[in-house]
């Protein structure tokens, strides 16, 4: 096993990686092929409703698929992926856009914390250095907007992360199983939503630093859902704060 003298420990530890996919025909098989060996015991890929040729692909990379016969966004994608892992009977559930817009060779560190029993939750943050963040793709607007909120949900939540908006992301399925993420958004701001649910159970959060990769064909929201989503988030926070965090629980 790639854990060296954590063996054993990834024996009795079921990892499924969960891609979320939207026409990402262009990019699964570079994610999936850079993915170390032996890093996951499965990967299931969950299609919301594409209309290029994503599941014909990901079968024909022998991944488990399931297809939403109509497209129900980004959160509710999520929902599927996560219902489908742990019945499946995950311990650790890795969460990997199909985009190739995150690095996922960099599963294994990803893993690590959580499989040596350290923190409940992971993210893979692109926020190491403004002049990394730019030079990677990332548009100024966006750049801005993601300090700004990660400054504004460090100070509420009471954390010191570097970003909260990543798409590389894993979880113990202890998390999974407490917080009612069947309640939570269909839309981008489930994301968010889930992080404010793990906090308020008691969840650990870790992170790593990750590359920054925008290029056509990875996904993002152009700049008016990106304003939704900001605003979302700030209706969020302040549900948390006023329910305590019991809203997202």
């Amino acid at each position: 096993m790639i854990f060296g003298r954590h063996e054993r420990m990834k024996k009795r530890l079921k990892v499924i990686a969960v891609l979320p996919a939207y026409n990402a025909a262009t990019t699964l098989k570079k994610t999936v092929s850079d993915i170390p060996k032996r890093t996951v015991h499965e990967i299931i890929l969950v299609d919301d409703n594409s209309s290029d040729k994503t599941v014909k692909l990901a079968k024909k990379l022998k991944l488990k698929v399931f297809s939403h016969p109509q497209n129900r966004g980004y959160g509710a994608n999520q929902k599927t992926c996560y219902t489908m892992a742990l019945s499946a009977g995950a311990d650790v559930v890795v969460m990997i856009h199909p985009d190739y817009q995150y690095d996922s060779s960099l599963t294994a560190e990803l893993l690590r914390p959580i499989l040596e029993g350290r923190v409940d939750l992971m993210l893979g943050s692109r926020i190491r250095t403004r002049a990394e963040a730019l030079d990677g793709g990332m548009p100024l607007y966006k750049y801005i907007s993601n300090r700004l909120l990660t400054l504004l949900e460090n100070t509420i939540l009471g954390q010191n992360l570097s970003e909260y908006h990543t798409g590389f992301r894993a979880y113990n399925s202890k998390v999974l199983k407490r917080i009612p993420f069947h309640r939570y958004s269909d839309d981008f701001v489930f994301d968010q939503q889930l992080i404010f649910g793990a906090l308020a159970t008691g969840a650990k959060i870790g992170e790593i630093p990750v590359p920054v990769r925008y290029f056509p064909e990875a996904s993002s929201i152009n700049f008016a859902r990106s304003c939704i989503y900001g605003i979302s988030i700030l209706r969020d926070l302040s549900l948390h704060v006023l329910s305590r965090g019991s809203f997202f629980t």
